[in-house]
């Protein structure tokens, strides 16, 4: 391949005026318009505050221990957008009239954020907390405005905190948000912890999302190991398009044990995300893309209690089909509905060119990452989310040119 085709087109982007999805989205407004919801949302993330652009608050970089927040979100009037849909700031200063808006934006230290949760807590009904885990490819204001709307769409009846784990919104870093997850898992089931012992929580309904569904089933099985049993505050357990090898879900489940929370699974079988992480898994079966009426599923997840909701064929506006359980009105009020009882590839789009170009990278090699940013190209003329991620495709394709330059040098005898 010659090298000079996908580097000339991307030079081309570099004229293309047209702009992406506006930056700092999370710098305060202060502007609420008449009808509009305000939504109020607790962070603990492990993700680094450092070297983060003002109005982004935090990166996809890991933190060594918890970082806390509290931001509120204007959420336009009902009668002016539509349910299950981020209306996404055109630009700076968004309209608080039709689109999402920051009014406040907090870092917190422990103590303060503790302070903040109490308070809220109390006054919550059945002092009920919404627990939201974030998937893969989410950016750090993508989590927080998602809740933000799965919050207000479903009527939740509980306080919304999210957990938010250090993803760095690309899709080209599946392996870097693999092990972020990985990395969080702790961070996480020390949450659960506090939550469950604080006597100020009533109880917890969990919401995962994608790669979320593997932090949040680590989490849950650690506590079991620690325990016993998973905390009894813990009312329900939804899993959204869990990208988790089945096998290893199995595994999970007779870890957790039978003293455990009603699990609720989303599946869809046209979910291409979860295709094509089947594909980079060795095209081994993801959890959340099964069809629960065959076997061996349809027996499995009877046998453990599970509850499925089959969204295949369900209208999503996501073109991967991956953000269902938010994009649907049905599920959203299911969500809410659970709540009210007593207890659903990124939240963030995928660029169409993104997509094409994870399929034809295979490999992580130069000729595949060559390939892979010879399709993005063309395309991120047209989609602003393709043209976000290309930037790091193309720095990273530098670094392999120059390593297999350096090795074939090394390895070549020179001709003196």
């Amino acid at each position: 391949m010659n090298l000079r085709t996908p580097l000339a087109l991307v030079a081309l982007l570099s004229l293309a005026a047209c702009g992406g999805r506006p930056e700092g989205v999370l710098t305060p407004t202060g502007a609420q318009a008449p009808g509009a919801t305000r939504v109020d949302l607790l962070v603990a993330t492990t993700r680094s505050a450092d070297n983060v652009p003002a109005g982004e608050m935090f990166g996809g970089e890991r933190a060594i221990g918890l970082n806390f927040a509290d931001i509120s979100v204007s959420i336009p009037p009902d009668a002016v957008r539509q349910r299950g849909e981020v209306q996404w700031p055109a630009r700076m200063p968004p309209d608080p009239m039709r689109e999402f808006a920051t009014l406040k934006a907090d870092r917190l230290d422990q103590a303060e954020a503790l302070r903040r949760f109490h308070a809220r807590v109390k006054v919550t009904p059945h002092r009920s907390v919404l627990l939201f885990v974030h998937g893969y490819n989410t950016r750090f204001e993508e989590a927080v405005y998602r809740l933000a709307q799965v919050t207000h769409d479903s009527r939740a009846p509980a306080l919304p905190l999210l957990f938010t784990w250090p993803s760095r919104g690309k899709l080209m870093a599946y392996t870097y948000d693999r092990e972020s997850a990985n990395y969080s898992r702790d961070a996480l089931e020390s949450v659960l912890q506090y939550l469950a012992k604080d006597p100020a929580v009533g109880e917890i309904t969990i919401l995962a999302h994608s790669m979320g569904n593997w932090v949040t089933l680590e989490a849950l099985r650690q506590m079991a190991i620690r325990d016993g049993r998973v905390a009894s505050k813990i009312k329900n357990v939804m899993l959204a398009a869990p990208d988790v090898d089945v096998d290893v879900f199995r595994r999970q489940i007779r870890v957790i044990g039978d003293k455990r929370p009603p699990f609720t699974l989303f599946v869809s079988q046209d979910d291409k995300a979860l295709g094509l992480s089947r594909r980079l898994w060795g095209n081994t079966p993801r959890l959340g893309a099964v069809d629960p009426a065959q076997e061996p599923y349809r027996t499995d997840f009877a046998r453990d209690g599970l509850r499925v909701v089959d969204l295949t064929g369900e209208q999503s506006s996501d073109s991967l089909n991956h953000g269902k359980f938010a994009g649907s009105s049905e599920v959203v009020q299911m969500i809410g509905g659970n709540l009210v009882s007593g207890q659903a590839l990124s939240d963030g789009k995928a660029g169409l060119g993104e997509t094409l170009g994870l399929v034809a990278q295979g490999a992580a090699s130069t000729v595949g990452r060559a390939a892979s940013i010879a399709i993005s190209a063309p395309v991120a003329l047209v989609d602003a989310r393709t043209r976000s991620g290309l930037s790091d495709q193309i720095e990273d394709l530098g670094g392999q040119v120059k390593g297999t330059l350096s090795s074939a040098g090394d390895a070549v005898p020179r001709v003196r």
